[in-house]
């Protein structure tokens, strides 16, 4: 299974690609909701937002 999600990522594979961009972007949303650590808070929307902008840049590669 793992060498099946390395191999999507080499070969540029949507799947693989789409499944880490959907945890960046719930990574950001946990970063954003936590109430301790500030810098997570700081960089929150960075991360959400590259995990967005990555989202849509790769439901363009192939199946």
């Amino acid at each position: 299974m793992i060498s099946d999600f390395m191999s999507g990522l080499v070969r540029l594979r949507r799947g693989s690609w789409e499944m880490l961009a959907s945890l960046l972007i719930a990574i950001g949303v946990i970063m954003l909701m936590q109430p301790v650590f500030l810098w997570a808070y700081t960089y929150s929307f960075i991360v959400t937002l590259t995990g967005t902008v990555m989202f849509i840049i790769v439901s363009h590669f192939p199946e």
